[in-house]
């Protein structure tokens, strides 16, 4: 039977019919993430190579699991940023602790999907991740200007060394700066041609053939991939994660598994499935997560859902996920007989590339969304933005979750409003805004909406009716239908209630939903107080137990009348 479900699975990769497209696809991916790949490595701070590898295993690999057919699973630019930020220069064996954390990663993704996490990315709000991308992408252009200008800012964190940069302006190395900047007007010209993304390529190789040119002609050199890193001929050995790094890289392997599966989330909305299928996002934390070992396994680098390359594949004309395999295959093919030609490629070139990259990540119409949104909201972006900006990125992805949190808290405890309820003949119920202060020898039911969390608490608590020493003989009923969960908070804000109100000769009844709502009064020492009869249970008929409580309260403030 599993035999049978695999080949109707094989069948449906490998038909006559899209494999012409699958493969012209996955060419023109595999060819475009050669320079990416390098320009990612270069970006986390590691050898270039691990870049490479991290394109072609983690796409292999991810291809293998995800529920996305055309996710493909490779570092990010944010994901490279967090590694940089993990100083890993510091161990014993920065290239084992760099496998390390990919592997780790990876097993931290394997592990939310399979606790079906993919729920829970609803809860990380828009400003949060708005900030945070805009400064990924600042990030991304301060962190470039070194392999640009060819003079090493010197600072605490890449603002302060991209203020030195430019305060030293004059000792820019010119040839590495005319390269850097003619790949940036070459990508931005080209990509807009028939070229598009293939563009890319060109651009790499125009201005590493310019690189050449001073080196070589002019004798004014211009750093390569070679020069700083030794390029393989063959594919890579496996390699065992390093025991002794698990811990140091814990932190930044949550990091970076917390923003791969945002990442690819976005890919799973934003890149369907040809047969129309929703992908199923905890089935992708999985697929991402394979990709990231198996990365780590082959020297690779943490890897992600790419949005940039799923775009690519898609757009290329890929009809089925074999175009992400025939992609890591021409990377593989790359790597083995043109290893000569990947050490020739211009390191201003490839920041060049990272450059457009990080800038195409600002969206200023994303930006203003927010802040039309409100002020918290705005503020919450401001704040993710700053802090992305000047601490280091794995710890800034934990604020920007605890920022998303806290905004979430806030905006369900703003949300809870009350309303008071008039009784009329006929059994009809009117709606209206409650009195500001509570009237003497009256029956005023109340009906709190919204979530009533903890943090919800104060916000009823100025919303009930104020009680005055003309507050006598009153009855004020709280109907609390379609409410499963106070919490002693809300029961300490009706205890104070009741406490002011037979203070001036009046009382607090409630109408409740359900055995839990009255194990909680009970809980709070409130239900002792009240005594049972003044605690109505409501039915399957909507209203018959506010119109029965409302009925007793008029007697009741009758006899005290």
């Amino acid at each position: 039977m599993k035999l049978a479900v695999l080949w109707r699975r094989v069948r449906s990769v490998f038909r006559r019919e899209t494999l012409g497209k699958d493969a012209l696809a996955g060419t023109i991916l595999g060819v475009e993430s050669v320079p990416d790949g390098l320009a990612i490595g270069l970006l986390a701070g590691v050898n270039p190579v691990a870049g490479l590898y991290a394109f072609l295993f983690g796409l292999a690999g991810g291809a293998l699991a995800t529920s996305s057919s055309f996710m493909a699973v490779q570092a990010t630019g944010a994901m490279a940023l967090i590694v940089s930020d993990t100083d890993l220069g510091t161990r014993p064996d920065p290239d084992r602790a760099l496998f390390t954390l990919a592997m780790l990663t990876g097993v931290f993704m394997i592990i939310a999907g399979l606790l079906k996490g993919g729920r829970m990315l609803r809860f990380v709000p828009t400003a949060v991740m708005v900030g945070f991308v805009t400064a990924v992408g600042v990030n991304i252009v301060l962190g470039q200007l070194t392999n640009l200008t060819g003079y090493a800012g010197r600072g605490a964190n890449r603002l302060f060394r991209a203020i030195d940069t430019f305060a030293h302006f004059w000792l820019f190395d010119l040839p590495t700066l005319i390269v850097g900047l003619v790949t940036i007007v070459l990508i931005v010209v080209l990509t807009r041609t028939p070229l598009r993304s293939l563009g890319l390529v060109v651009a790499i190789v125009a201005g590493s053939a310019l690189a050449a040119l001073f080196t070589f002609v002019f004798d004014q050199p211009v750093l390569t991939v070679g020069d700083v890193a030794d390029v393989p001929t063959g594919l890579p050995l496996p390699v065992l994660p390093s025991l002794d790094d698990l811990a140091y890289v814990a932190v930044p392997a949550l990091s970076l598994a917390f923003v791969g599966l945002v990442q690819g989330a976005a890919v799973a909305a934003g890149v369907p499935n040809a047969d129309g299928k929703p992908a199923d996002d905890s089935r992708n934390f999985i697929g991402q997560g394979v990709g990231s070992i198996v990365s780590g396994v082959f020297r690779g680098m943490p890897v992600g859902g790419s949005m940039s390359a799923s775009a690519l594949a898609v757009a290329a004309g890929a009809r089925t996920r074999l175009a992400l395999f025939i992609a890591a295959g021409v990377m593989a093919l790359v790597i083995l007989l043109a290893s000569g030609v990947v050490s020739l490629v211009a390191m201003p070139a490839l920041a060049g590339l990272l450059i457009v990259v990080g800038v195409k990540a600002i969206k200023p119409a994303r930006i203003f969304s927010v802040v039309k949104t409100g002020p918290l909201q705005a503020a919450v972006m401001v704040v993710t933005f700053v802090l992305t900006l000047i601490i280091p990125l794995q710890f800034a992805v934990l604020v920007g979750v605890g920022l998303g949190i806290i905004l979430f808290v806030a905006q369900q405890s703003n949300r809870l409003r009350v309303r008071q309820l008039e009784i009329h003949s006929g059994g009809r119920i009117r709606e209206i805004d409650p009195v500001p202060l509570l009237p003497p020898h009256e029956v005023v039911v109340l009906q709190p909406y919204g979530n009533m969390a903890y943090a919800s608490a104060p916000v009823l608590e100025a919303q009930l009716p104020k009680v005055v020493p003309t507050s006598q003989g009153t009855v004020v009923i709280l109907r609390l239908r379609g409410i499963d969960e106070l919490g002693l908070s809300f029961v300490a804000v009706f205890d104070r209630y009741l406490n002011d109100l037979e203070q001036n000769g009046s009382t607090l009844w409630f109408v409740i939903a359900g055995e839990r709502i009255r194990g909680q009064l009970e809980a709070g020492g409130l239900l002792d107080r009240l005594g049972p009869d003044r605690v109505y249970e409501s039915s399957e008929w909507v209203g018959e137990a506010v119109h029965r409580a409302h009925a007793d309260a008029e007697e009741w403030v009758g006899q005290r009348r």
